[in-house]
C-alpha cells in the first residue's frame, strides 16, 4: 500500500467549556493542526468530521462538519461528517487514511470535536444511551449480569447516584475480569494513579491531580468497584490530524511526519463473554500489527481507550502487551509508567486527560505523534520510534461496537 504520513496535529484543552461553541473547538484543533502541518486551509482536499453527540445536545444532525468549519477558508472540499460512537475520530482518521490511499485526496483534514456539558446533567447522560441496541435494552442488561455473576456489589453500594450508563457496562466487563482472572480493585486503582500522575505533566489533561493508590480507592464510588478517579468524566474539546500522501508530503516540504503504518476498523458484537480471545480490539491489534510489519514487542509507547481503569487493563491484553489476565499484575508492577517497559498513556488517559467522545481517537493520535517527534515535553518516552492506539466506542454483546486500532512510526 502507498505510504500516509501524518504531517499536523492540533489540540484543545479538554474540561468544562460552556462559553466556547462547538465550532470554536473544531476551528481551534483544525486550525492548530493545519499551522503545524504548514498548510493552508485552500491545499485541503478532502474533510473527515467525528462528533456523536451535537444532535442530542443542539439539534444539529446531517451537516455538523460543514456548519462547524465554516469559518475555515477550506473551499468546496468534500465534508464526511462520521458518527460512531466513542470511536468517532479514530474512525474519521482511517476514513482520510483510506480516501489517500484510493487517490481521492493528497491532502486530507480529520477533525473530531465534541460539547457535552450542559447546565441540565440528564441531557449530557442522555448522550450514551444510544450507544448499543435501543431496541434490545433488556436483552443486554441481562448479558450484562450475567457476566458479573459471581462477584456481588457490596450492598452500601448497590445504589450510587446517577452515572452515565457505559459505568454500568464497564462495571460488569470488570467484574468478569475479577471472577475470571483473580483482577484486584487496587491493580485497577494502580492504573487509575498511574494515568493522573501522567496527566499532572499534560497542559491540556482536563484533570491535573495526583492521586495515590490509596485515595483512588477510598474515593467516592461510581459503579462497585469503579471509583471516581478511575472512571472518565463529560468533556468537551477537540483535536485533529493533517494527513498526507507521499505527494502531499512534497508538496508541504517534509515538516515532522510520522508514517501510518496500519489503521484497522473492526466492527464487534460477534462473540461471547467467555470468547475474550475474540475480542475485537484483540483482532484488530492482531491485524494491525500483520500490516504494519512488527510486533507488541516493538511497540515504545501505547494509548488505550480507558474509559475506566479497567478498560486500560482490558486492552493491554488485547494488545498482546502481556496475556490474558495478565494487564492487572502488569500495571501493578510499574511496567506501564512513564519510564517504565511500555508506557501506556502517557497522556493521562481518558480518566484524567477527560474523553470528548467525538474527539478522543484523534487526542490519542496527537498524544502519540507528539511523543513520536520527541516534543512531549516532561512526559516524553525515551527514543519512542513505533507507537500505537486503540479505540472502541458502543456496546454490542460483550464488546464494543466499533474498534480502530492504529500503529504509527517514526
Amino acid at each position: 500500500m502507498s505510504k500516509v504520513y501524518v504531517v499536523g496535529v492540533g489540540m484543545t484543552p479538554f474540561g468544562r467549556f460552556l462559553d466556547r461553541s462547538l465550532r470554536d473547538l473544531a476551528v481551534g484543533a483544525a486550525s492548530a493542526a493545519l499551522e503545524d502541518g504548514g498548510c493552508a486551509a485552500g491545499r485541503v482536499d478532502s474533510v473527515f468530521f467525528a462528533n456523536s453527540a451535537q444532535g442530542v445536545m443542539e439539534g444539529q444532525h446531517s451537516i455538523r462538519g460543514e456548519i462547524a468549519l465554516l469559518p475555515l477558508a477550506l473551499g468546496n472540499v468534500p465534508v464526511v461528517n462520521v458518527e460512531n460512537a466513542c470511536a468517532s475520530a479514530s474512525t474519521a482518521f482511517n476514513m482520510a487514511l483510506t480516501h489517500i490511499r484510493a487517490g481521492m485526496s493528497d491532502i486530507a483534514l480529520a477533525v473530531g470535536a465534541e460539547k457535552m456539558y450542559s447546565a441540565d446533567r440528564a441531557r449530557s447522560f442522555s448522550i450514551f444511551e444510544g450507544s448499543w441496541d435501543v431496541h434490545a435494552v433488556e436483552q443486554t442488561v441481562r448479558n450484562l449480569m450475567y457476566m458479573g455473576e459471581g462477584v456481588p456489589t457490596p450492598d452500601e453500594y448497590l445504589d450510587t447516584g446517577p452515572h452515565s450508563v457505559f459505568m454500568d457496562v464497564y462495571q460488569a466487563f470488570t467484574k468478569f475480569h475479577m471472577r475470571t482472572f483473580g483482577t484486584t480493585p487496587r491493580q485497577i486503582a494502580a492504573v487509575a494513579a498511574k494515568n493522573h500522575r501522567h496527566s499532572m505533566q499534560n497542559p491540556l489533561a482536563q484533570y491535573r491531580r495526583d492521586y495515590s493508590i490509596e485515595e483512588v480507592l477510598a474515593a467516592p464510588m461510581i459503579a462497585w468497584p469503579l471509583t471516581l478517579p478511575m472512571c472518565s468524566p463529560i468533556s468537551d474539546g477537540a483535536a485533529a490530524a493533517l494527513l498526507c500522501s507521499e505527494a502531499g508530503l512534497r508538496r508541504l516540504g517534509g515538516g515532522a511526519a510520522c508514517e501510518v503504518r496500519a489503521s484497522v476498523l473492526m466492527g464487534g458484537g460477534r462473540r461471547g463473554a467467555e470468547e475474550y480471545r475474540l475480542e475485537v480490539s484483540h483482532l484488530a491489534a492482531k491485524r494491525a500489527y500483520e500490516l504494519a510489519g512488527v510486533g507488541p514487542e516493538d511497540i515504545d509507547v501505547v494509548e488505550v481507550h480507558d474509559a475506566t481503569a479497567f478498560g486500560e487493563i482490558q486492552q493491554t491484553e488485547n494488545l498482546l502487551l502481556c496475556d490474558f489476565g495478565g494487564g492487572g499484575p502488569l500495571a501493578e508492577s510499574g511496567a506501564t509508567s512513564l519510564g517504565g517497559r511500555v508506557p501506556v498513556n502517557p497522556s493521562g488517559g481518558l480518566e484524567s486527560k477527560g474523553h470528548p467522545i467525538g474527539a478522543t481517537g484523534l487526542a490519542q493520535i496527537y498524544e502519540l505523534v507528539m511523543q513520536l517527534r520527541g516534543r512531549a515535553g516532561p512526559r516524553q518516552v525515551e527514543g519512542a520510534r513505533v507507537a500505537i492506539a486503540e479505540n472502541g466506542g458502543g456496546l454490542i454483546g460483550a464488546e464494543s461496537g466499533a474498534v480502530v486500532v492504529t500503529i504509527l512510526g517514526r
